[in-house]
């Protein structure tokens, strides 16, 4: 279920042949009683071979909510042809940022922030998370600064600690995620909100205003280079 800090890297390729298959889920979206807590290890963490999303087993749709307030949106497709919309929606700190966090030290705590990841097409698609979370180094302690690794095209000032994203909700009338053959698939035109947050504390004293979001792996830019999800507010 995770992804690996060894390798640094998001899962290069998954069930594409399936999308085909997956086509005949757009009428059956009905089996969407599935998905609350999909976790995955974002790039920078610890973990095993990487692996898709995956559903945890939980019974029940993710809560559905009002779309956020977001930034400018940035639309990204895979080489296997999966179109996305990805928008960021705010940052910050928490002592337990997602339900399986291990609650912060006193005098530490965990960084975090959301973004709108919506599937622009007219079939499903693989659920991934492509947003990456960046913050100062100098507000990393000292003691794990060697895990947070930099990124061309990001400030040389910014690192990503070991994280992992959660989907937190379904936007407005958007379907639940549908599950084909051990992938996690969005429908068309669903918008969930997802929540990125280290795995590692932070300093306490963090600005929410310093913490970043990035899309960056190959998989998802054509020259290798970070591109930023402005915060509402935060555009250029």
């Amino acid at each position: 279920m995770s992804n690996t800090h060894r390798s640094h890297r998001r899962r290069k390729k998954s069930s594409a042949g399936k999308v085909g298959l997956a086509g005949a889920l757009t009428g059956a979206v009905g089996i969407a009683a599935v998905a609350v807590g999909m976790l995955v290890l974002r790039p920078g963490s610890d973990g095993e071979a990487d692996a898709p999303p995956a559903l945890s087993g939980q019974s029940g749709a993710p809560e559905a909510t009002p779309a956020p307030k977001v930034g400018p949106a940035l639309s990204i497709t895979t080489p296997e042809g999966y179109a996305y919309s990805l928008a960021a929606a705010k940052a910050g700190v928490d002592s337990k940022p997602l339900s399986d966090s291990t609650p912060a030290p006193s005098g530490s705590t965990y960084a975090y922030a959301e973004y709108v990841i919506t599937n622009t097409q007219k079939r499903p698609v693989l659920l991934d998370f492509p947003a990456d979370l960046f913050l100062p180094r100098a507000h990393v302690p000292k003691a794990a600064r060697e895990r947070c690794m930099p990124q061309v095209g990001v400030p040389d000032d910014m690192c990503t600690l070991p994280n992992h994203s959660k989907v937190t909700a379904r936007l407005d009338d958007s379907q639940a995620p549908v599950q084909d053959g051990g992938d996690t698939l969005i429908p068309p035109g669903a918008s969930y909100l997802v929540r990125v947050a280290t795995d590692l504390v932070v300093d306490e004293d963090l600005d929410t205003t310093d913490i970043k979001l990035y899309v960056w792996n190959a998989r998802y830019t054509s020259d290798r280079k970070g591109v930023e999800l402005a915060l509402p507010g935060n555009a250029a």
